[in-house]
């Protein structure tokens, strides 16, 4: 799957998020979409990285800490 096709499959979702939405206003959209995002994100390259978070962060390109602050703001671990 490419870069592109995920980045339209999200752009076809929030198209019909805001249709589905009827006259309602949307809010908080920011975060909802960075939360359904980031945790299959996380636990997709921490499956891919045997659990280790060291090599996560680096795929990743995060800092190990800031990793394992998402993981325990997801509760994908203790």
């Amino acid at each position: 799957m490419s870069t592109m096709h995920i980045e339209e499959c999200v752009r076809n979702s929030l198209t019909d998020y805001l249709r589905d939405l009827g006259e309602s206003e949307p809010n908080g959209m920011y975060n909802m979409v960075v939360n359904v995002v980031e945790k299959p994100l996380l636990e997709v390259v921490m499956q891919h990285a045997d659990n280790n978070q060291s090599k996560a962060a680096q795929w990743l390109g995060l800092n190990r800490n800031t990793l394992r602050k998402k993981l325990l703001e997801h509760k994908l671990i203790e």
